[in-house]
């Protein structure tokens, strides 16, 4: 039970490979992973503001420019 079998051995090389094989493999892994998830939040960002500004324009009285201003930078 405590000694390491073949299975083991195999995932140790498999994450070393990972992690020190090839030029920037693990970084590269971990650049598109942070891209995504970027892309993710961005996502995000824009379904949320959209939403915001739908709601804050329907069923509205007409307002000024300054109270339309104070949206804009929100």
């Amino acid at each position: 039970m405590g000694s390491f079998g073949p299975i083991h051995w195999i995932i140790v090389a498999v994450v070393v490979l990972l992690l020190f094989g090839g030029r920037g493999k693990l970084s590269g892994i971990m650049g598109d992973a942070a891209k995504g998830i970027r892309a993710f939040k961005d996502g995000l960002k824009d379904d949320v503001s959209t939403e915001v500004a739908d709601n804050k324009t329907k069923g509205s009285l007409p307002r000024t420019e300054q109270e339309a201003e104070e949206l804009r930078k929100s």
